[in-house]
């Protein structure tokens, strides 16, 4: 059962993951940005090239049926421009920085801490010696003194 907490705490814990969620948030944030630029700007220009401003600009009528083509313009800008802010500024530069890493061009991650090390040979060394007093009769979570 401690495996499988100490497995979700590593998924959970892992930078990517993290990023991910981070991610998300901004680009959601993001996304209104553009929704309000687009909304409050380049709509009004759709529907000035469009015939004007009242009700009916940036709309077209067939059988009295009014479809909306200054909306679907303004979505599609937006998305537009969503996908390109994200690939120049995050897909694009993450892609350069992984193939600099993989020519060698870039120095790999840091190691770990000196301290971070020892502790964990430190850790390492007693479980070792935990599993060999088990052999002894110990049970598990009591030490024999």
């Amino acid at each position: 059962m401690n495996k499988i907490f100490q497995g979700f705490k590593d998924f959970i814990m892992r930078g990517n993951v993290v990023d991910l969620a981070v991610g998300v948030v901004i680009g959601a944030a993001f996304t209104g940005v553009v929704t309000g630029f687009t909304n409050g700007f380049i709509k009004p220009l759709i529907q000035l090239m469009g015939g004007g401003s009242g009700v009916g600009a940036g709309t077209f009528t067939v059988n009295k049926v009014p479809f909306d083509y200054a909306t679907f313009l303004n979505s599609l800008i937006t998305f537009l421009i969503t996908a390109a802010v994200l690939y120049f500024f995050v897909v694009l530069p993450l892609n350069i920085l992984a193939e600099r890493r993989r020519r060698g061009e870039e120095p790999p991650p840091k190691a770990p801490a000196e301290d971070i090390v020892l502790l964990t040979q430190i850790r390492d060394a007693l479980v070792a010696q935990q599993g060999q007093n088990r052999g002894y009769g110990d049970t598990p979570g009591r030490h024999q003194q």
